[in-house]
């Protein structure tokens, strides 16, 4: 029986929350001191990145930047969307794709229409979230996406949600000031974590629960970057270009004892850059296996990645054997 289990607390006085399935911590949300994700801002144009297409944008809490602009007269306002952690000394990216996210709803004011996510399965369930959003919702002009969280959820708390980031969706396009400013705050911890873990779980949020259900101890074994596993071990390290990933065979001499290790790893290693906040270029040197076992490692390491909560781009192989990953940066780096 999987037993799962949501901790609020505070970490280094930040507000924390941390999920532990079966006494392994599988995912941690801090409080960062910088622009989170999710964050919303009616920025000013500052002025054009020649031959990249992009702007530099002023907003109150600094400098951001807006990739992919067109036509974007230099002191007028748009409303962005931070869409990553900006790296040490960079500005804040961001985009003008507004996403809404909710525990079992996300609005698309941009992009209107009707969808459920893919992992609702059952059709019965798909069809029977359809009607009810059209029954009741039916003059939303925005777009809607119920999550996976809608699967078993009572149509009550569903209909209670959409309505409210409607309402919220609203309240933000209906505000036509001139002025910059900040529009909407990210969800801290407490609340991203009432909002990405919906699958049953007891809650404890007393005061001192990090330290009653050990995850003081499951965070310390974070700060160190050798990783084990059942069959072998692997260092994670950044530096401030890209982060490594170095797998290694454990006592196993065995002719599959590198094949094994690199499938243990890659099974393990999106918990591991989830939990440390790592994002970005990552690059991986597997244990030596053959050209007929790098198919089967790829594999493994893109089920996996698949599988993750944080959007990653697993490029392909280089000449000399390495794996290169890109990775979003919607996780802060607390260690």
């Amino acid at each position: 029986m999987v037993k799962r289990s949501i901790v609020l607390g505070y970490f280094k006085n930040l507000e924390a929350s941390a999920l532990i399935v079966n006494g392994v911590l599988q995912d941690f949300f801090i409080e960062s001191d910088i622009p989170a994700p999710g964050q919303i801002y009616r920025a000013t144009v500052d002025r054009p990145i020649k031959g990249q297409g992009g702007y530099f944008l002023k907003t109150p809490d600094g400098s951001a930047f807006l990739r992919q602009g067109k036509g974007l007269a230099q002191g007028s306002h748009v409303l962005v969307q931070v869409s990553g952690f900006a790296e040490s000394g960079k500005a804040m990216p961001v985009s003008r794709k507004i996403l809404l996210k909710s525990r079992y709803v996300i609005v698309t004011p941009e992009n209107p229409g009707l969808n459920i996510s893919r992992q609702i399965k059952n059709e019965n369930r798909r069809e029977e979230l359809v009607a009810l959003i059209r029954s009741n919702l039916d003059d939303f002009k925005e777009g809607l996406i119920l999550r996976s969280s809608c699967q078993n959820a009572a149509d009550e708390e569903i209909l209670d949600d959409t309505e409210e980031m409607l309402s919220l969706a609203e309240k933000i396009y209906s505000n036509h000031s001139s002025e910059q400013g900040l529009i909407l705050e990210a969800d801290k911890p407490h609340t991203l974590a009432w909002r990405e873990w919906s699958e049953n779980a007891d809650i404890f949020s007393e005061s001192g629960s990090f330290e009653t259900f050990g995850v003081l101890d499951l965070l310390e074994q974070l700060k160190s970057e050798r990783v084990e596993t059942n069959d072998g071990h692997y260092f994670v390290e950044t530096t401030k270009a890209c982060a490594t990933v170095d797998i290694n065979t454990g006592s196993d001499t065995s002719p599959a004892a590198a094949l094994k290790a690199n499938l243990a790893a890659a099974h393990d290693l999106p918990r591991q850059l989830r939990l440390r906040g790592i994002g970005g270029q990552i690059i991986i040197d597997p244990a030596p296996i053959s050209k007929k076992d790098r198919k089967i490692f790829d594999q493994a390491l893109r089920i996996a990645f698949r599988k993750d909560t944080v959007e990653t781009n697993i490029v392909g192989w280089t000449a000399m054997g390495l794996i290169e990953i890109q990775r979003a940066r919607v996780r802060s780096s607390w260690r």
